[in-house]
C-alpha cells in the first residue's frame, strides 16, 4: 500500500531520482532556466525551494548542507553570492513553471521551471505596464510644474 507516500516517484530508483533531481536543481541555479517535462518541474521545486530558503542565512553549516544536496560548489557560490541577494525580502515562491506544450515525440508537457527575479523579460513588461498605468490628464504638465517652480521662488 501507498499510505503517505506523495510524492511524485518519477518511474525511478530512489538513488537514480536523488541524483537527476540534483543535477537539475543545479542547472536551474546556474542558468537560472532550464526547459523540462511538467512532472519532473513538479519534483524539483518541491526539492530546490527548501534549498534556496536555506541559502538566505550565510552561514557555514547552511553551506554545508546546500552543498549535501547540490554536489556542485559552483553552484553553492552562485547561489550564496547572487540569488540569496535577490531573494531575501521574499517570503518564498523563488520558483515559477510556465507551461509550453506538448513534446513532439511522446506528447509529453513540457514547460519552463524558472527563477522569479532573474527573468529579465518579465521585469521590462513590469516596467512598460507600471508606465501604462499612469494616469492620463488633460491639463498640461508644464503648467504644474512652472506653478512648482512659482511655489519654490516665492519661498
Amino acid at each position: 500500500m501507498r499510505h503517505n507516500k506523495k510524492f511524485n516517484h518519477l518511474g525511478r530508483t530512489a538513488s537514480h531520482r536523488s541524483a537527476m533531481l540534483s543535477n537539475m536543481a543545479t542547472s536551474l541555479i546556474m542558468h537560472k532556466r532550464i526547459v523540462t517535462t511538467l512532472a519532473k518541474a513538479k519534483a524539483l521545486r518541491v526539492y530546490v525551494e527548501p534549498i534556496i530558503n536555506r541559502a538566505k542565512e550565510d552561514t557555514t553549516h547552511s553551506r554545508r548542507m546546500v552543498f549535501s544536496k547540490l554536489q556542485n560548489k559552483y553552484a553553492v557560490t552562485e547561489l550564496f553570492q547572487n540569488i540569496s541577494k535577490a531573494i531575501a525580502d521574499r517570503p518564498g515562491g523563488y520558483t515559477r513553471i510556465l507551461k509550453m506544450g506538448h513534446r513532439q515525440g511522446d506528447n509529453a508537457m513540457m514547460c519552463f521551471i524558472e527563477l522569479v527575479d532573474f527573468n529579465d523579460d518579465r521585469k521590462k513588461e513590469k516596467a512598460v505596464e507600471a508606465k501604462a498605468a499612469a494616469p492620463k490628464t488633460r491639463r498640461s504638465r508644464r503648467k504644474k510644474t512652472e506653478e512648482a517652480a512659482e511655489a519654490t521662488a516665492e519661498a
